[in-house]
């Protein structure tokens, strides 16, 4: 048997990537918001598109620098991130209040998080969609990720402050026969 569900809550059913840590800024200031409404665009160039809105601290930031850095934390993070999106980096230095780590960047000033297990450099290529929809079309520009971090697990937004973690991986490469070039060899 069906139920009806409120056209509001489509994205707990189709959002499928990980919750992202988004930093901002520069060696001197910056900030760190919690993302969970973005998508691939497509691989080459890589683009990334993030809802960033008007209301988030580091909106204006991305406006005026054109650059950020996606990174990506683990399951043992869960609670950072939430609280982190839960506060606004007006009031708080979230880097210091969450007891995270920023690291140089090296194709972007704003910094890494050396606690998630990858970061990808990021820069604006397209900020045409921003007034109407707050998204921005990011290129990823370098990718960092940390591979002696044991924890891997990453967190999936199924709303009202619940997330799912990954869990097993299903190989089905062998049946990749369309798309064989875009696998890693």
């Amino acid at each position: 048997m069906y139920k009806d569900l409120p056209p509001s809550t489509a994205y707990r059913l189709l959002e499928s990537g990980p919750i992202l840590l988004v930093s901002t800024g520069n060696d001197e200031q910056h900030n760190v918001m919690t993302l969970g409404f973005h998508m691939m665009l497509q691989h080459e160039p890589p683009l990334v598109a993030c809802v960033i809105g008007p209301w988030d601290h580091s909106f204006e930031t991305l406006q005026e620098t054109g650059e950020c850095v996606l990174a990506v934390p683990t399951v043992d993070l869960a609670e950072q991130v939430t609280k982190i999106g839960n506060c606004s980096g007006v009031d708080v230095d979230k880097f210091a209040g969450f007891g995270l780590t920023a690291q140089r960047a090296k194709t972007v000033a704003a910094p890494l998080i050396r606690e998630c297990l990858a970061n990808l450099e990021c820069r604006v290529a397209d900020a045409s969609m921003v007034d109407r929809y707050s998204m921005f079309i990011l290129e990823v520009t370098r990718i960092r990720i940390d591979e002696k971090r044991a924890e891997r697990r990453l967190i999936h937004h199924a709303g009202d402050g619940r997330f799912i973690v990954d869990g097993d991986t299903v190989d089905m490469g062998r049946h990749m026969t369309r798309w064989r070039y875009l696998m890693d060899k």
